[in-house]
């Protein structure tokens, strides 16, 4: 019992202390510091650490890819672009969905905003348009699914949780799916 009542006492810190601060700095490291502090009282110490990462980390790239994805369809010249970018908007909002709910069963703390990292890439492809845009959103695309694929890839091969496995696993498949997408879109803007 006095171990909920500290967990609660520590989350209700944590959420009194998010308000106050800007979210778009450090919002992913400071829920992994809030997920740590929780995880210190458990025997699975190191578990909850690398869940808390993969989970926070995934989070933060799932809200980029979303935002992205509708600004690929708004300054988007070529129609495979665009549609990449829906495409994107859809997968990720349901793969963000997911993330949610298994965070909550985990008593995770997710960011409720993007990293720096992944706002700065935002940000970046905000100031460009056209063709432009498409050569530098699907140039990052790339990129950052090659590190999605990567980060989940590991989860899933390496995650000790069966639930988190699973949605490791699951998740995988579609960032490849979206990795060989990008790579032959990239290719055809070259």
């Amino acid at each position: 019992m006095k171990k909920i009542a500290s967990t609660g006492l520590i989350l209700s810190a944590f959420l009194v202390g998010m308000a106050s601060c800007n979210q778009e700095n450090g919002a992913v490291e400071e829920a992994q510091e809030t997920n740590e502090m929780m995880a210190d009282d458990t025997a699975m110490e190191d578990e909850m650490e690398d869940m808390s990462e993969f989970m926070t980390k995934a989070a933060s790239g799932g809200m980029m890819e979303v935002e992205l994805g509708k600004l690929a369809q708004e300054k988007g010249a070529s129609q495979d672009v665009k549609n990449f970018g829906q495409m994107m908007v859809t997968d990720h909002t349901s793969a963000n969905d997911k993330l949610k709910q298994l965070a909550m069963q985990k008593n995770i703390v997710l960011p409720d905003s993007m990293g720096e990292k992944h706002m700065e890439h935002v940000n970046e492809l905000r100031e460009k348009s056209g063709a432009e845009f498409d050569k530098a959103y699907m140039e990052l695309m790339v990129n950052d699914h090659q590190e999605d694929v990567d980060l989940f890839q590991k989860a899933a091969d390496n995650m000790q949780d069966a639930d988190v496995k699973s949605f490791a696993s699951s998740t995988v498949t579609v960032l490849q799916q979206h990795l060989d997408r990008a790579k032959q879109i990239h290719e055809g803007l070259k």
